[in-house]
């Protein structure tokens, strides 16, 4: 099973997917149409380069801060969050799902991608 299958699967998450850092293609299933998860490709894309940013400029600060690579994010809204590793995204229902699990179950899979393999 591919992970956006499995996180796709997961009780509580609404829609998962994969997309190219590049920016040009993308994967999804879930309960989103093409043109939302065009959306979400681009919206997770963009994030993830800012994040990267980031923390690239507070390492040159605190040089073991431990942040470097950034491995991913996610954002807790009122009633869905997004969670972003590596290449891979997951929305979730926040009465229905668990951070930790989704969390847990993108780092175990794709948590040691390196931005030079995303």
């Amino acid at each position: 099973m591919s992970l956006v299958s499995d996180l796709a699967s997961t009780p509580g998450v609404l829609a998962a997917g994969e997309y190219s850092y590049r920016g040009d293609r993308f994967h999804y299933e879930g309960k989103m149409d093409n043109e939302q998860a065009r959306l979400a490709s681009i919206m997770c894309r963009a994030t993830t380069m800012g994040v990267h940013m980031q923390t690239d400029m507070l390492s040159q600060f605190a040089d073991e801060c431990g942040c470097t690579p950034a491995r991913g994010w996610f954002v807790k809204g009122k009633g869905y969050s997004v969670c972003v590793v590596a290449h891979y995204f997951c929305f979730i229902d926040n009465t229905g799902a668990s951070i930790n699990e989704v969390m847990g179950k993108m780092r175990r899979s794709v948590g040691d991608a390196t931005p030079d393999k995303v």
